[in-house]
């Protein structure tokens, strides 16, 4: 079981890496706004074969609804900046791959806002055990500023949610 000693000088991926391994659980990321980043930076770690198998880029809301089963009501109702699809996104990633664990990223990273969303609107997604958790944030900076922070968020959720 990890100590907070284990934690001392790791980066949020190797937390996230380590805390998953302990429990023999598997992840997937689902993410529109950030573009990979948080799978790649689980893949820098090495090891992360272990729990990191495939992950989704789905930019547009149609990748939404084909890849990640996101319903079109929702994408509708909502847009694809909300608390329900981040949801329904780390859901139907958990099932499309087949994982213990999902992580999902949705959000405006600017420079316009979109949907009547602010620049720096993001909402993450955490499925785990047949529950989902959301949590929403207002990031500030520029574009690459607010991805990387929304990547940072997302692989700590990761960690509290299996901790």
């Amino acid at each position: 079981m990890m100590t907070g000693n284990d934690f001392c000088g790791s980066t949020p991926e190797e937390m996230a890496v380590l805390a998953l391994k302990e429990r023999g659980l598997t992840v997937t990321t689902a993410e529109s706004c950030t573009g990979g980043m948080v799978a790649s930076r689980l893949v820098n770690v090495k090891g992360a074969s272990a729990v990191f198998h495939q992950g989704y880029i789905t930019y547009c809301d149609e990748a939404k609804h084909m890849m990640l089963g996101v319903s079109r009501k929702t994408l509708e109702q909502y847009s694809a900046v909300s608390e329900q699809t981040a949801g329904e996104m780390a859901e139907g990633g958990a099932c499309a791959a087949g994982a213990d664990v999902c992580v999902s990223v949705t959000g405006v990273a600017g420079p316009d806002t979109e949907d009547g969303k602010p620049v720096g609107c993001v909402y993450i997604g955490c499925y785990y055990r047949g529950k989902t958790q959301v949590r929403g944030f207002n990031f500030d900076g520029d574009r690459m500023s607010i991805r990387c922070q929304a990547a940072d968020e997302a692989l700590k959720f990761i960690i509290d949610t299996v901790s």
